[in-house]
């Protein structure tokens, strides 16, 4: 069994409120867990207006395909309009 996970520092601008924040981040964890079936929540900076910590989890039989889900995961977090990818670390156990 392999194991890949993802920790995601994200920088919200514009965000005005906590009630917005966790629209933007309630919305994108939604549609990443629909589209590549990973877990995903919000892990740290949970009372921060313009900060947001995602951590993912992936379980897969083969390290080459956890890798992949999550390169194509980054790459739609990277692509969001609202959101500015700030770091992000991948560990595959």
């Amino acid at each position: 069994m392999i194991v890949g996970t993802v920790e995601v520092d994200l920088n919200l601008p514009g965000v005005s409120s906590l009630k917005e924040k966790r629209r933007r981040v309630k919305s994108l964890l939604a549609r990443v867990q629909n589209r590549f079936g990973v877990s995903i929540a919000e892990v740290d900076y949970n009372d921060s207006w313009r900060r947001a910590q995602l951590g993912a989890a992936v379980v897969s039989n083969e390290k080459k395909h956890a890798e992949q889900v999550i390169a194509r995961l980054m790459q739609m977090i990277e692509a969001e309009p609202e959101m500015v990818l700030v770091d992000y670390r991948v560990e595959i156990l």
